[in-house]
């Protein structure tokens, strides 16, 4: 079963393609950047790539500190006005193959605009990756 609803899963698995990641550097200063996203069904975690995704400072943050958040939303309609998104954070581990990625397991999903209002909840499970354990894999 996954974490996320079927209203959710849904919209990750359309033409939604860009999102923005949060990360925080090595001196405490938050990140943040749009990146390209996908839900993964099989690990049922939000998954980043991009251009140089290695060599990236929001690779090296999740490395060290194995979490991130990422938003991924746009307007359903501008007249009337109606945001919708989901926002996704958990642990995350920055993947050297098959090709460079990052892959987010929810702990906390909030999400807008899917018929119920605003939703948020935590995820029992989150990642393999303990506390403060570096989240480099090959």
């Amino acid at each position: 079963m996954s974490a996320f609803s079927e209203e959710e899963l849904s919209y990750l698995r359309t033409s939604r393609r860009l999102g923005r990641i949060a990360t925080v550097g090595a001196d405490g200063m938050p990140h943040v950047v749009p990146v390209g996203v996908s839900h993964d069904p099989v690990e049922d975690a939000i998954v980043v790539r991009g251009r140089d995704l290695a060599a990236t400072k929001k690779f090296r943050d999740v490395a060290r500190s194995g979490r991130a958040a990422i938003v991924v939303d746009d307007l359903e309609s501008v007249d009337p006005w109606r945001p919708r998104g989901i926002e996704v954070r958990g642990r995350a581990e920055a993947l050297l193959e098959p090709e460079p990625a990052i892959r987010i397991r929810p702990e906390r999903i909030v999400s807008w605009g899917f018929g119920g209002g605003r939703r948020a909840r935590s995820v029992a499970g989150g990642s393999e990756a303990g506390a403060g354990e570096a989240a480099l894999r090959r």
